[in-house]
């Protein structure tokens, strides 16, 4: 992919405008698959609110055109484990703990290796979102997209230095991905209407909050349309 040099201007971004290098730029798209926002899927199982769901789908499907017409870098993000949880590591690792998918299929043997597990329909993106040629699916199975994965070498290769985010869910993979690459030196922002929470609502409104106020910056849907359309 050649580097565009044009500049992406966002100045309604919170808390400053922003004017970015498209060819130094990447979008994430975090975590948008079945198990997260289709009935019947992991967070069906564990009992989260799906209505969001269209929206988000619609809503992300206009970030990525927005990102392609610009020349971005599109990288996808899948969470989960391999076929038989062997990255997962037993109950030595908090994931083992901590996960909500695998607590599920411990308490429920009919779904034993079947939530967000390679192989499975549960981990596969969303029909609605389809890579295109060139674009980049990077797996994970910790909350970050950086934990364990070539995602950092990926876009250092390319020379990325802007990081825009969206997808599911806002206060832990997004959140997670997003805190670690500010650690990094990336320049970070969050579409906030193309990402959605799990849990309350004040959880959503605590994600903005602390990467507006510490870690990123964060604009609409609309506003980086408006970027790319320039």
């Amino acid at each position: 992919m050649s580097a565009p040099t044009r500049t992406l201007s966002l100045p309604q971004a919170r808390p400053s405008a922003i004017d970015w290098q498209a060819g130094e730029t990447a979008l994430i798209v975090v975590d948008m698959q079945n198990g997260f926002l289709k009935p019947g899927g992991y967070f069906d199982q564990v009992g989260y609110d799906l209505a969001h769901a269209p929206g988000t789908i619609e809503r992300v499907q206009r970030t990525v055109a927005a990102a392609r017409a610009a020349g971005m870098l599109v990288v996808y993000i899948q969470s989960g484990f391999d076929a038989k949880h062997l990255v997962v590591g037993g109950p030595s690792a908090p994931v083992w703990h901590k996960s909500e998918a695998q607590v599920l299929m411990r308490e429920r043997p009919e779904l034993a290796y079947q939530l967000i597990t390679e192989g499975t329909w549960d981990y596969e993106l969303v029909d609605e979102l389809t890579p295109a040629d060139g674009e980049l699916v990077v797996r994970k199975s910790r909350y970050s997209a950086f934990a364990g994965t070539p995602l950092d070498q990926v876009l250092r290769a390319r020379r990325v230095r802007n990081l825009v985010l969206c997808g599911v869910a806002a206060n832990v993979c997004v959140e997670s991905t997003l805190r670690e690459a500010y650690h990094r030196e990336y320049f970070c922002l969050l579409i906030e209407d193309a990402t959605h929470h799990a849990g309350p609502a004040y959880l959503r409104e605590a994600t903005l909050w602390n990467v507006e106020r510490f870690f990123g910056w964060v604009a609409p849907v609309a506003g980086l349309e408006a970027a790319c359309d320039d």
